[in-house]
């Protein structure tokens, strides 16, 4: 599988600029060569390496990140659920550390790192994986013009199978963040949704997970990819091979961050429907989306956006980053085939006569 992926990820529009051209009928010295890695890499572009270091990344990145805002999750968690009771941001802040003290907004944060970090060893490096695989299906003129329709199928397939590892973790963080008195830790509420429930609670809000994070995840990954485009070609004042690490990695965040407003607007709805599936064991997303009505699917998006803007920027840093740490290909964002251009000019310049 890897061995096909490799060579795919060879003639990809998506490889680095340094990618040397393959002969039709290359010497048995020139094949040895071309397993080693460009100098400096530690590993080969699209090799099993690769794509495991890649997993290691979205680890870091996704673990670390949802970890760190776990406070302002469990008062935007409360605010679906409850808005009665925590009337909005500042007010659920409020109310929570008055009621179980400072300690209290940490409520969630094992199962949120343990889920997370699944969910980003799946996410980023599975899109790296179908990235490839997708863009080997197509030719090179193809592949370039259709990259936002495989950046955004590579997304919903990594997607897919990284809900699959997130959703028990996720059912058992909202019960301790929203259910008082069920359970302070996870070591105590998994023990007791099996007991009272069964092993189907914990994927009980897997299809609407899979609502909300499938079209985040796509926005995600294609907005990201495409903003990184716009800012190299028209708000970068040089080209990408000029600029530091430190400014890419800038680059990086800023593109992030515009991914990451997008990436909550678009699976709000979603959202608060999951977090009142996995506090109320007898509700249906019909039910839910019946009582909330439109505008109640739309409470504690303001606090959402913030979160999720900063979550998706840090991620991209930090996913980023350690590519950069741990001396990886790092291509650039796609470029048109050098056969596109000329036929492209070719054709502008026939129609110039």
């Amino acid at each position: 599988m890897f061995s096909s992926l490799l060579e795919t990820a060879r003639n990809s529009p998506f490889r680095g600029p340094l990618s040397g051209a393959q002969c039709e009928a290359p010497t048995q010295a020139m094949a040895a060569s071309s397993a080693v890695p460009p100098s400096g890499d530690s590993c080969e572009f699209g090799s099993s390496k690769y794509f495991a270091l890649c997993g290691l990344g979205g680890i870091l990145s996704c673990g670390i990140t949802h970890t760190a805002v776990v406070p302002l999750d469990l008062v935007k968690c409360r605010l679906q659920v409850d808005p009665d009771k925590y009337k909005n941001v500042l007010n659920g802040f409020k109310v929570s550390v008055r009621e179980e003290g400072m300690r209290g907004l940490a409520k969630g944060w094992a199962p949120t790192f343990i889920g997370y970090s699944l969910q980003g060893l799946c996410k980023f490096g599975l899109y790296e994986v179908f990235k490839v695989g997708y863009s080997g299906m197509l030719d090179e003129e193809a592949a370039y013009s259709y990259r936002t329709f495989v950046y955004l199928a590579a997304s919903a397939s990594a997607e897919f199978f990284a809900d699959i590892a997130l959703s028990p973790l996720e059912a058992a963080k909202v019960r301790i963040q929203t259910m008082p008195g069920f359970a302070n830790t996870l070591r105590e509420a998994w023990p007791k949704m099996v007991q009272n429930e069964g092993y189907g609670t914990f994927y009980k809000g897997l299809v609407p997970l899979w609502g909300r994070q499938i079209p985040y995840t796509m926005m995600k990954f294609a907005c990201f990819e495409k903003t990184l485009e716009i800012l190299y070609k028209y708000v970068v004042p040089k080209p990408r091979e000029q600029c530091t690490k430190g400014e890419q990695l800038v680059v990086t965040f800023a593109a992030g961050y515009i991914a990451g407003v997008f990436c909550a607007i678009v699976s709000h709805p979603a959202d608060t429907v999951v977090s009142k599936l996995n506090q109320d064991k007898t509700a249906t997303v019909g039910s839910i989306v019946g009582k909330l009505g439109w505008a109640g699917v739309w409470k504690g998006l303001g606090p959402r956006i913030i979160m999720i803007g900063t979550l998706t920027a840090l991620q991209w840093f930090i996913y980023d980053a350690v590519k950069v740490y741990l001396r990886m290909p790092r291509p650039p964002p796609a470029e048109m085939p050098e056969s596109m251009r000329k036929r492209l000019e070719a054709e502008e310049a026939a129609k110039s006569k």
